[in-house]
């Protein structure tokens, strides 16, 4: 999948999550968006640059990079967006590892879809 589709896919599944959640925690809409977008920013390049380092591995290698390179966002991101936002406690956890479940699930259905097509 080209990076731009992966990030944009990135974007359209995780700030809407991002947004609902952190409203629950007070934060105002355009704030959670825009802290959403820019946790996005700083963590999905980085991403990207890894997992590509893996193409052509084996399925267990690919997949236990993949594996702790999303716990890594996960907790990078949750720090980030508690910040940002302005969210205490475990909601920007909760936040994070939902948003980049979702994407993740997102990003492998779609890379699938490409694939049959």
């Amino acid at each position: 999948m080209p990076y731009l589709l992966a990030f944009a896919l990135t974007l359209l599944v995780e700030v809407p999550l991002y947004v609902g959640a952190l409203a629950l925690g007070g934060a105002g809409r355009a704030r959670a968006a825009a802290a959403a977008v820019a946790v996005n920013c700083a963590t999905h390049p980085p991403l990207w640059w890894f997992l590509g380092r893996f193409t052509g591995a084996t399925a267990a290698e690919y997949w236990t990079a993949l594996t702790l390179a999303e716990l890594a966002v996960v907790a990078v991101e949750a720090a980030l967006i508690g910040r940002l936002a302005g969210c205490r406690g475990p909601l920007p956890h909760a936040a994070s590892l939902t948003a980049n479940a979702a994407s993740v699930l997102a990003g492998m259905l779609v890379a699938r879809g490409l694939a049959a097509g």
